[in-house]
C-alpha cells in the first residue's frame, strides 16, 4: 500500500469494537489528521492526547505488556491502569501490537501508510532495527510527519542515553534555581521537562503539517528532553549570558522583581506579585500604608531589590492581620496580581476553573480540561482512556484485513489473544 494514495476516512460507527457502543464523533480543528501513537510514559502520550483533544484520529499502539504508566500507582482508576495513565491517554483508540515480531512490524507499516503523523520515543536504533530508519521511513512514507522524542537526541556525547524528567531537571540547571536560598536544589513538583517537550512536540507537528501543504512531504520532528529543559531557563540563562555568574536560588521570591513572593495572612499563605512601580504604589495604598511607596528605599524596583529584606518585613506585618481571600479581592480591585496559595484540590474547585471548563467529566472519566479554546472549531473530551487493545477490531477492519489475516497475526504473536 503506497502512502502517496492515502485516503483519510473520518471514523464512523466502525470505531467501536463489535458489541460495544460507537465512540463519539470527533470534533475540532484536526479531524482530517490521523496519528499513530507509539509512545509511552509522558511526553509522547501528552502530545498525542492534545492532538486527539482537538479532533485528530489517534490510535495508541501499546506493547503486549502495555504502557508502563498503567502500573504507576497507587492510585488506580481501574485494576488495569493508574490515575497517572488516565491523565495522558483519553480520546485515543487503542490496539496492542508486539512490534518485536516481523508480523507486528508489517502491521505497523499498514498503519503508517494510512497515517499523517507517527509519534515515538523508542530507544535510539529501535526503529532502524525494525527496518524503519529515518531514511527508509521518508522513502516509504513520504507524507508522514515523524515525531521522535528522546532524552538527549540520537548523536553527540550523550546521544542515545536514557533520560527521565528529574535527571534532566538536574542536568539542565532547572533544579539549581528551584528551592530556598539556603537549602538544597529541588526538583520542580511536576514533570515539567516532559510536559514542555510534549507541548513543543505538538507545535512541531503542526508546523510540519503546515509545511507539507506547500511541499507535499512530511519530515522528522526531533525533540530532546535536554533541549527543551534548557529552552525554558528564562530569565536565568539571560542573566548568565550577561554576567557570567550562575544564578542563585531565591525560594518563592522573584530574582529580579520585588515584591513578588508569598506572604502569610491569618488563615494561610497568599502570593502577591507587584510587577512594576505603579502596582507597588497600589499595593501600599490598598494596605493603608501609602508611606511605603514614598519611602526612598522602595521607590523603584531597583531600590526594592536592594532593600528586599526590610520591605518583606514591613509587608509581612501589614498582611498578617488579613484573611487571604479578602486581601486577594482587595488587591485585584486595585490592579495588583495576587491569589491564595491553594492545594491541588482547592485549585480544581475554584469557581473560575470550573467556569472555564478546566475540569471535565465524561462517562466516569474525570480530568483536566482543554486550555486552548478555539471559537470556530473547539476541541472536546469525548471518552476516557481505553482498555489495552479495546479497538483492535475497528482499527484492523479499517486497514482492510480479513478475518484470516487477523488470525494469522494472532498466531504469529503480533496481536495478543
Amino acid at each position: 500500500m503506497s502512502n502517496s494514495t492515502v485516503n483519510i476516512r473520518l471514523p464512523d460507527a466502525r470505531d467501536a469494537s463489535p458489541g460495544s457502543a460507537a465512540l463519539p464523533p470527533r470534533t475540532g480543528a484536526l479531524t482530517d489528521i490521523r496519528v499513530v501513537d507509539l509512545s509511552r510514559v509522558l511526553a509522547g502520550p501528552l502530545c498525542a492526547q492534545v492532538l486527539a483533544d482537538h479532533g485528530a484520529d489517534v490510535t495508541k499502539v501499546e506493547p503486549p505488556a502495555g504502557d508502563e504508566t498503567r502500573g504507576w500507582g497507587p492510585p488506580f482508576v481501574r485494576d488495569d491502569h493508574s490515575a497517572y495513565f488516565d491523565g495522558l491517554n483519553r480520546n485515543k483508540r487503542n490496539i496492542s501490537v508486539d512490534l518485536r515480531v516481523e508480523e507486528g512490524q508489517q502491521l505497523l507499516r499498514l498503519m503508517l501508510a494510512e497515517a499523517d503523523v507517527m509519534i515515538e520515543n523508542f530507544k535510539a536504533g529501535t526503529l532502524e532495527k525494525w527496518g524503519l530508519s529515518d531514511h527508509l521511513l521518508a522513502a516509504e512514507f513520504p507524507r508522514l510527519v515523524h515525531c521522535r522524542i528522546t532524552g538527549y537526541g540520537t548523536d553527540g556525547p550523550l546521544g542515545g542515553a536514557p533520560g527521565y524528567d528529574a535527571v534532566l531537571q538536574a542536568l539542565s540547571g532547572l533544579m539549581s534555581i528551584n528551592g530556598e536560598a539556603d537549602g538544597e536544589a529541588m526538583r520542580i513538583g511536576i514533570p515539567l521537562v516532559d510536559i514542555m517537550t510534549g507541548l513543543n512536540a505538538v507545535n512541531g507537528i503542526l508546523m510540519a503539517l503546515h509545511a507539507r501543504h506547500a511541499t507535499g512531504r512530511g519530515q522528522l520532528v526531533d525533540l530532546a528532553l535536554l533541549d527543551n529543559a534548557v529552552s525554558i531557563l528564562h530569565p536565568h540563562a539571560g542573566k548568565w549570558f550577561a554576567t557570567g555568574v550562575a544564578p542563585e536560588r531565591t525560594g518563592v521570591a522573584h530574582p529580579t522583581i520585588c515584591p513578588y513572593e508569598t506572604f502569610h495572612c491569618s488563615d494561610g499563605p497568599i502570593f502577591i506579585g507587584a510587577g512594576n512601580d505603579r502596582q507597588f504604589e497600589s499595593l501600599a495604598i490598598a494596605l493603608d500604608a501609602a508611606w511605603l511607596a514614598e519611602d526612598p528605599r522602595f521607590t523603584t524596583n531597583a531600590d526594592r531589590m536592594v532593600n528586599a529584606v526590610r520591605l518583606r518585613e514591613a509587608l509581612g506585618e501589614l498582611i498578617a492581620g488579613w484573611q487571604r481571600e479578602a486581601l486577594a479581592t482587595t488587591l485585584r480591585l486595585a490592579g495588583v496580581p495576587s491569589g491564595a496559595v491553594n492545594d491541588v484540590g482547592e485549585a480544581l474547585n475554584l469557581p473560575q476553573v470550573r467556569h472555564r471548563e478546566m475540569v471535565v467529566e465524561c462517562d466516569g472519566y474525570r480530568g483536566v480540561g482543554l486550555p486552548v479554546k478555539l471559537s470556530g472549531s473547539p476541541g472536546s473530551v469525548r471518552f476516557g482512556p481505553r482498555e489495552r487493545g479495546a479497538d483492535a477490531d475497528s482499527v484492523l477492519a479499517e486497514l482492510g484485513l480479513t478475518e484470516n489475516q487477523v488470525a494469522c497475526l494472532r498466531a504469529a504473536g503480533a496481536l495478543p489473544e
